[in-house]
């Protein structure tokens, strides 16, 4: 993508719409909405205690995904709302904080978009200030509610990951970042605190295909499957064991962060399927996490699974549906989703629980 000078977000999404020049250009103005939700985020998460909703007090009403909602959760559902309902370039919205989708006021015009979002993803490290982001997917709305004009239902999202048209995230770290897919690639925008515009700041991001480093969250290690098991053995095994060489373990406890790592240099995420509650699945949501991590892993020639299928394949069930996820540097996702494929091993070993010895052979 040729770029000279310092691009807006706005430059980068005109120019992208003239390589379609049948485009109405509402997609462009529904990502510089959403862009603004963001901005909106940035400056309260940035005040932290000193802003309207403290990170200290105390929770709010339970969610439908069974988490007590903090102040900033609700928060930035609502800025997402508000600042996204009245365009008249969206059917509906999916929000991980809301139970059934939200509609558009009769009051706004409607369009051919879906928007679902995680408003604030990562909400329990605000209190340590530990970065955290939001995420958002855009779908096309099915044909008949764009022209019947009734209300969104939660079958309308229920949209295969390989379809999103745009996808991307927030992240409110040291810097507030947007990094961007539209279908062209991963694109990462730094917000000029003197401009109050998000910048490009990295062209055509690429994972490498291969990695030495692994996230995973070790206590859940009793209520791993085998597959997983052999892959964290093999990787903690290092240099001595079957991979040959060394790996380093980062566990953030935020998605975002644990992906903007990854996009930058590298890197393999596991929160696999395991038997800790065998009612679900996984644990992160499909719609508002998996798919739109999972497009942007593969835009940069990364790789997302469930670690048994391509996730971006797989037709979602129902609105909150909890999946297993794994994504990242090619080769290792390939590896993981192999290892469920074979049988384990006869010789295999657990190192990370194995009996020691001074004095074993």
């Amino acid at each position: 993508m040729p770029c000279t000078g310092r691009w807006t977000l706005t430059r980068y999404l005109i120019e992208q719409r003239r390589r379609h020049p049948q485009a109405s250009g509402e997609l462009n103005a529904l990502l510089l909405d959403v862009s603004l939700a963001c901005k909106a985020i940035a400056r309260i998460v940035a005040r932290g205690a000193l802003g309207p909703a403290r990170p200290d007090a105390a929770p709010g009403p339970v969610n439908v995904q069974g988490e007590a909602q903090k102040p900033l959760d609700r928060l930035a559902n609502d800025i997402f709302l508000r600042m996204n309902e009245w365009n008249g370039h969206l059917a509906g919205l999916a929000s991980e904080e809301l139970e059934a989708p939200w509609q558009i006021p009769e009051a706004y015009p409607r369009g051919k978009y879906l928007l679902l979002f995680d408003p604030l993803d990562g909400s329990g490290n605000i209190d340590v200030n530990v970065s955290v982001g939001s995420i958002f997917s855009v779908l096309r709305a099915p044909g008949e509610l764009v022209s019947n004009g009734r209300a969104a239902t939660p079958e309308d999202f229920l949209q295969a990951g390989a379809t999103q048209v745009a996808a991307g995230y927030a992240l409110y770290g040291p810097a507030t970042l947007l990094v961007l897919s539209v279908g062209h690639g991963v694109v990462v925008f730094t917000l000029d605190p003197d401009l109050g515009e998000f910048v490009l700041s990295q062209a055509d991001v690429q994972v490498p295909a291969d990695t030495q480093e692994f996230a995973i969250n070790t206590s859940n290690a009793r209520f791993w499957e085998p597959p997983v098991k052999r892959y964290v053995d093999e990787c903690l095994a290092g240099r001595t064991g079957p991979r040959d060489k060394d790996f380093n373990m980062r566990w953030i406890a935020s998605l975002v962060a644990e992906a903007h790592r990854i996009l930058m240099r590298g890197g393999v995420f596991l929160y696999p399927r395991d038997t800790k509650d065998p009612a679900r699945p996984g644990r992160l949501r499909l719609l508002y996490e998996a798919n739109p991590v999972g497009f942007l892993m593969e835009q940069a020639g990364g790789r997302a699974s469930t670690g048994r299928q391509p996730l971006l394949a797989l037709t979602p069930s129902a609105l909150h549906q909890r999946i297993a996820l794994v994504f990242g540097s090619a080769n290792e996702v390939a590896r993981i989703e192999r290892y469920h494929q074979q049988p384990p091993p006869s010789d295999a070993t657990v190192p990370l629980f194995a009996p020691r010895s001074l004095f074993r052979d």
